[in-house]
């Protein structure tokens, strides 16, 4: 058979392959010495047989250079050694390791070498070029001896800090002196390694030894900075990654020349100033982190075309700004992490351009409109654009294309519109989270073609209608909230069974109505770890939570299960939140020592549950408020409360004395026994949870004697309410031990003190309540700080204060003077948190006095700022000062001596509501400002003050009554009675003097007034004159004159008599006006009526000229006219 010669050719080269490879396996037979050497390092380590994957197939049977991550050169020694997770423990001193000195490449990575130290051996390991002891267990000083291994080109000795107790340090030596000698160095990891080097130190250290250096992993070092430029030098930097170090300094612009850079990672560092926008445009840059730098600004540029970068982490930081329409150059971006900044503006429509984007997260910022489309990115996995501002609504296409899709967020906008039904089968969905949005419309039953969604949260909208039945067929569902909608009808529990998987379920705060028939059922009901039921108009217990052994979290509240607790609901063994208030509850099934051991919250209050308290349950949070207990506060309550964080009885009719174990309780935070009635002393012992203590409400109650001095100088202190008991002394200055003090309210007690200067260095303090005692002197605080700048709230009525309101004082009041804007940015009411880890908060309660009455403030709302100084002694002017309070609601200054006008500046307290100054010693007129500005106004007070002139009209002031004015001689106009004219002219105002002073300037002379009245003057004088001296024309005027009456008055009605006794009769009532002024008339009338006696004719008769004795005229007849009947007369 003959062989071609094209055949020869291509046999030829196959068998030269199989030649080299036999060259090489010969080469690469391992020397019997570096075979013992292995052997001796495998025998004296310490691993796990089970899970190691190289050095339990080591043996001597075979070629020592076929090992499992061993390598070999041409010559047979080991050049490469490869221990990666190999589970050693135990140390390195004195192993055969040390004796391959061939080594350029070792391995010890993600070992437990027993917390032991770097071997300095490792020094004699000339020839490394790489090496690996990251995560190694080793721990302390790295040794100098390393700095001798001048070949390497990698170092890793980093440490991830949740696998290692202690961690490596480069502190003697340095690190210059650790890198002296790494001159061919390209990559160096000392992550983890506690270096504690300022900026310019370790910097220059780097700058200096390895100019060749492209990546640099040295974060969590406690580095500091600020950056020093040497480190420019290094210009082959690719990787820079130096997160969680405490930088506090600024980004350095020549970062922006390292060319070759890839990636930059500077997150949790305390970045501050703004980010150098020329960063953005390094066009080699693929991954930029600088999230959680909480003081870091920036914007995002305009990108350029074809851009590099692939991740873009800003979360934490203050990059502000729209979003730029370029963005959708950046044609490779894959990971978008903008959470919590404060970009605003809407999201741009060309991010449909970014195909290859895989996690977008740009949640916790104000963007707005709608939600554009991303269906062009198919590999999309992760969408979160919750707590945001965005609007319209979504349709069904904007996700079906998405087919990796697997978490969609957009809770906490304002979306609205009907809820597309193709998200609830989409194919890869698994998380799909819409809560606190403006979803309306009914859930319409669904095709279930897919089971992969475990997570459904719907809760927080506008769903109305009944529960879809098609849910309770997501059989994948372990996460299910339809909580805080207008969801209706009946509901039967049982349809639940269906869903196997599931362990939280939230339904509260619906109109549904829950029922639970209790049959037999062949299927379990599903092992709960979280129920909410709350306001579900339950009936009864469940008996199904009985067998519900995983169960965590139960509520049951707002719901109408009456009688007692039964005793089977305590014994989940996991159970550690259990909320039954707001029901109908009567007694408790005992004893509470049967209570898991793991419950942690225990709400029972607005119950009617009754009798005594005996053994409380040792829990975290304590809540029997508000309801029918009827007995003395068992005096070992303490002793089963020693890790109580929050404990409340208030609203109960507690007696007897506070026990003293309470101050067992060293861990208590919120103390409320308000509403009750106690007696006794407030206990000595309280000092020993002074520094825990937050609130203390024991208001409403019958407290005697004066408050101890229990007020360390680490005082924690929140809320002091004291408020309607019998106490009595001095206030402690040890109060002022409590920096943190906001609400302090010791009103209607029996306190007798000077006003609590001591207390102006708290900056906290907003409200202040000292009602009702017998405080005294003046109220104004001097020194160099400001007093209380947060105050919003004070009462000091019904003491005896005096002096001047203080100028200074008010001046300092900040809080006063925001607008509503700046107040609603903040959390809107006063609130004390604990637990944090169950977002607890409690909430401080006040009376307030308005309009004359007490409300009660159970929320105290950082907007709500009130002055009440009534019923004191204070004097002199209302300071101008007060008009910068801008946010007042409630001023009343009432029944004080106060003097001087009514500021009009006031007229700038735009939101005020309530304003009484009665009873004060106020003059002048009352400013028209007051009209134009208090749009608000629904209470106005002057009464009983010395105001003058007319009552301004217009908006708020045209609502109120004379009581608002009445006591002030001087005022009239509408509401009172009393008319505005001439002769009633009040003395000149202020204003009044300035008009008058401005017409006397005017130049020329109204002609036709003075003509008209020089004609009236000439015309009576052609009148008055022959009848003062023509006696017979008197008597023609007498006679024509009662003539006219005889025939005119009674057509009009009326009856006309000469005598003195004679009556005038009128058909109409004439109402009495009983004003001051009248009295005064009447006063005169009467003087005047003892001035004369004697018959009297209104025509026949005068008065002689001592106008004491009556002269009748003989020739003249007084007529009696008809009566008329009437009820009126005159």
């Amino acid at each position: 058979m003959r062989i071609s010669l094209f055949s020869w050719l291509f046999f030829i080269p196959i068998c030269s392959v199989f030649l080299n490879f036999g060259i090489s396996v010969v080469s690469q037979t391992c020397t019997t010495d570096q075979r013992d050497f292995l052997i001796g390092l495998k025998n004296n380590l310490i691993f796990n047989n089970n899970s190691s994957k190289t050095l339990v197939y080591w043996n001597t049977s075979s070629n020592c250079c076929s090992w499992e991550g061993v390598t070999c050169s041409k010559e047979g020694h080991v050049i490469g050694l490869n221990l990666f997770n190999e589970s050693i423990t135990g140390g390195l001193h004195n192993s055969s390791l040390f004796s391959l000195q061939y080594l350029q490449s070792l391995n010890l990575a993600y070992n437990n070498l027993s917390s032991s130290a770097i071997p300095s051996q490792f020094g004699s390991l000339t020839k490394l070029s790489y090496l690996n002891l990251s995560n190694a267990g080793f721990v302390g000083q790295i040794p100098n001896a390393i700095s001798r291994l001048t070949r390497l080109v990698t170092l890793d000795l980093s440490t991830l800090s949740f696998l290692s107790i202690s961690m490596l340090k480069i502190e003697n030596p340095d690190l210059a002196t650790l890198v002296q000698n790494f001159g061919e160095l390209k990559e160096l990891y000392l992550d983890g390694v506690n270096i504690s080097a300022p900026g310019n130190e370790w910097c220059q250290a780097l700058s200096s030894s390895v100019p060749n250096l492209r990546v640099l992993s040295m974060s969590d070092c406690y580095l500091s900075g600020p950056f020093n430029s040497s480190l420019s030098k290094l210009h082959s930097l690719s990787i820079i990654c130096l997160d969680s170090n405490p930088f506090n300094a600024p980004v350095p612009e020549f970062f922006a020349k390292f060319r070759n850079l890839t990636s930059l990672g500077l997150s949790s560092c305390g970045l501050n100033g703004t980010f150098p926008e020329k960063m953005f445009k390094v066009l080699t840059l693929q991954m930029l982190d600088l999230s959680y730098n909480k003081l870091l600004q920036g914007s995002l540029p305009e990108f350029l075309p074809n851009g590099s970068l692939r991740s873009l982490l800003l979360s934490g930081t203050k990059f502000s700004g729209a979003l730029p329409g370029s963005i959708g150059n950046l044609k490779m971006l894959s990971t978008i992490d903008l959470f919590g900044c404060n970009f605003i503006g809407s999201i741009t429509n060309s991010m449909a351009k970014l195909t290859q984007l895989i996690y977008l997260d740009m949640s916790l910022n104000e963007f707005n409109g709608q939600i554009p489309s991303f269906s062009m990115a198919k590999n999309l996995t992760e969408i979160n654009l919750s707590h945001n501002n965005l609007e319209g609504s979504i349709n069904s296409t904007q996700w079906e294309e998405l087919i990796k899709l697997v978490n969609l967020d957009l809770g906490y906008n304002s979306i609205e519109g009907s809820i597309p039904l193709s998200l609830f089968s989409h194919p890869s969905l698994q998380k799909l989270q819409l809560l606190n949005n403006k979803f309306s419309g009914g859930l319409k039953g669904f095709n279930v073609s897919s089971y992969s969604l475990n997570i459904l949260d719907l809760s927080s909208n506008n769903l109305e209608g009944p529960l879809p039945v098609s849910v309770f067929k997501l059989q994948g569902l372990k996460f299910l909230s339809f909580s805080s909608n207008k969801f209706n009808g009946s509901f039967q529990l049982d349809e639940i069974q269906n869903l196997r998987n599931l362990s939280n379920l939230d339904l509260s705060y619906n109109q549904l109505s829950i029922n639970y028939n209790g049959t037999a059922s062949s299927l379990p009901f599903p092992h709960f770890s979280t129920l909410k039921l709350a306001s579900c108009k339950l009936s009864k217990f469940p008996d199904f939570l009985k067998n519900q052994s995983k169960l965590v979290t139960l509520d049951l509240s707002r719901n109408q299960i009456p009688g007692e607790i039964p005793n089977w609901i305590w014994k989940p063994n996991n159970l550690m939140y259990l909320n039954l208030s707001y029901n109908r509850l009567v007694t408790l099934q005992g004893p509470f020592w049967n209570l898991s051991s793991q419950l942690s919250v225990l709400d029972l209050h607005s119950n009617q549950l009754q009798g005594q308290l005996t053994h409380l349950p040792r829990v975290a949070y304590l809540d029997f408020s508000m309801n029918n207990f009827s007995s003395v506060i068992p005096t070992s309550i303490g002793i089963s409360l020693t890790f109580i964080i929050f404990l409340s009885l208030s609203s109960n009719n507690f007696h007897g004395n506070i026990p003293r174990s309470l101050c067992n309780a060293s861990y208590i935070q919120v103390l409320d026994l308000s509403n009750n009635s106690l007696s006794g002393a407030i206990p000595q012992c309280f000092n020993t949870i002074s520094e825990t203590l937050g609130v203390l409400n024991l208001r409403r109650n019958h407290l005697a004697g004066p408050i101890p001095d229990i007020f360390l100088g680490n005082c924690v202190l929140q809320t002091l309410s004291l408020n309607r008991n019998l106490l009595e002394g001095k206030l402690p200055e040890s109060l002022a031990n409590c920096p943190n003090l906001e609400v302090l309210d010791i009103g209607n007690n029996h306190f007798e003190d000077v006003f609590p200067c001591y207390l102006r260095n708290i900056s906290s303090l907003r409200v202040l309540v000292l009602r009702s005692n017998k405080f005294f002197g003046p109220i104004g605080c001097y020194g160099p700080n400001a007093t209380w700048p947060m105050l919003q709230i004070i009462d000091i009525a019904s003491n005896n204060f005096t002096g001047q309101l203080p100028r200074k004082s008010f001046s300092t009041w900040k809080a006063m003077m925001v607008n509503e804007d700046e107040v609603m940015s903040k959390p809107n009411h006063l609130q004390f948190g604990f637990l944090n880890f169950g977002h607890f908060y409690y909430q401080d309660a006040i009376t307030v006095t308005i309009k004359g009455l007490e409300f009660e403030l159970v929320k105290i709302l950082r907007l709500f700022t009130s002055i009440d100084i009534s019923c004191n002694k204070f004097e002199g002017p209302i300071p101008e000062e007060l008009a910068a309070f801008k946010s007042l609601y409630v001023v009343n200054l009432s029944h004080n001596a106060l003097t001087g006008h009514i500021p009009p500046s006031l007229g700038n307290l735009s939101q005020l509501e309530s304003f009484d100054l009665s009873s004060n010693n106020l003059t002048g007129e009352i400013p028209v400002q007051l009209v134009d500005s208090l749009t608000f106004l629904s209470f106005l007070n002057l009464s009983f003050n010395q105001l003058v002139g007319k009552i301004p009209q217009g908006k708020q002031f045209s609502t109120f009554s004379n009581d608002s004015y009445k006591g002030n001689k001087g005022l009239c106009g509408y509401p009172l009675q009393t008319e505005c004219t001439s002769d009633k002219a009040s003395p000149p105002s202020a204003t009044q003097k300035a008009r008058r002073k401005i017409s006397t300037t005017l130049i020329g002379f109204d002609w036709q007034f003075i003509l008209t009245g020089l004609g009236f003057g000439v015309g009576a004088a052609v009148v008055v004159a022959p009848l003062t001296f023509w006696e017979k024309g008197r008597k023609w005027q007498d006679d024509s004159i009662e003539k006219i009456l005889l025939i005119i008055l009674p057509k009009m009605g009326l009856s006309y008599t000469c005598c003195y006794n004679a009556k005038v009769e009128a058909e109409e009532d004439i109402e009495d006006e009983n004003t001051e002024d009248s009295e005064d008339e009447d006063d005169d009338d009467e003087m005047e009526d003892e001035e004369f006696q004697g018959r009297y004719c209104v025509i026949c008769s005068k008065l002689d000229i001592s106008r004491k004795r009556v002269i009748h005229d003989p020739q003249c007849t007084c007529h009696n006219s008809p009566p008329i009947s009437s009820s009126s007369s005159s």
